[in-house]
């Protein structure tokens, strides 16, 4: 549910999720796109969720200031050492060095992504970063996938993943039974990529989203709707090309 208030200057707008695994605190979240989410238990008044939001609307004001700041500077990568990029949730600083007859190689080490070329140019930098991804994306969500389905009992083989780039999803399910996952969701935080593949293979029984399907997600993803709110809060970061 979408609603507002008035702080000053500024109206607020905010997402109000329900959580059932709260008790009785009320949550507030200021996405890194700047969308604030309100996680609250179940049946929790209305004048208590205004109360909250109002007794926090300085430091949601602020976060919003500081948000818009860092959007304004979000600027295609350069691919330089420096540079901030994700990997799990976590960032990384780029970190790039010319190798000395040593081959090609990407690695993390410490609180660095090390890319070490011949020569390391944007182009290539860009090229073996992105398939380093790509390789560290095939593996992470093969494992993944087979650790989740063992919860699901309606899917009894895995079935095939294929890594596409997509602009504007995470994540498909094709009508043959593959699961269809964007490289990119390897840079968000695992409880993140966990739900988009959840999500898909609850398509494998519920094929669109109907009631149904959404019954299912929230069986066996009960926070899904947080998740998802704090996945689309950091698209804009995670698939900066």
């Amino acid at each position: 549910m979408q609603a507002s208030i008035i702080y000053g200057d500024r109206k607020i707008h905010y997402q109000l999720v329900e959580n059932g695994s709260l008790t009785s605190k009320i949550r507030i979240h200021v996405h890194p796109n700047g969308n604030v989410e309100v996680e609250v238990p179940p049946s929790t008044k209305h004048g208590e969720i205004t109360r909250a939001i109002y007794k926090r609307a300085a430091w949601i004001s602020t976060r919003l200031s500081e948000v818009s700041a860092v959007r304004e500077h979000v600027l295609p990568r350069e691919y330089v050492s420096g540079e901030t990029h994700f990997y799990l949730g976590r960032r990384y600083q780029l970190k790039v060095a010319e190798t000395l007859g040593r081959r090609a190689s990407v690695k993390l080490k410490r609180h660095q992504i090390l890319v070490e070329l011949p020569e390391p140019d944007k182009a290539s930098v860009k090229k073996h970063l992105t398939a380093w991804y790509k390789e560290r994306a095939s593996h992470y969500f093969e494992k993944r996938l087979e650790e989740i389905i063992q919860t699901l009992p309606w899917v009894e083989d895995v079935p095939p993943v294929k890594l596409i780039s997509m602009r504007k999803q995470w994540g498909s399910c094709s009508p043959q039974g593959a699961v269809l996952l964007n490289p990119w969701l390897v840079r968000a935080p695992r409880e993140c990529i966990d739900y988009v593949i959840l999500h898909e293979l609850c398509h494998l029984k519920e094929h669109n989203h109907s009631k149904r399907f959404y019954e299912l997600l929230d069986r066996y993803c009960v926070n899904w709707r947080h998740t998802k709110a704090k996945l689309d809060g950091m698209a804009e970061l995670l698939l900066a090309a």
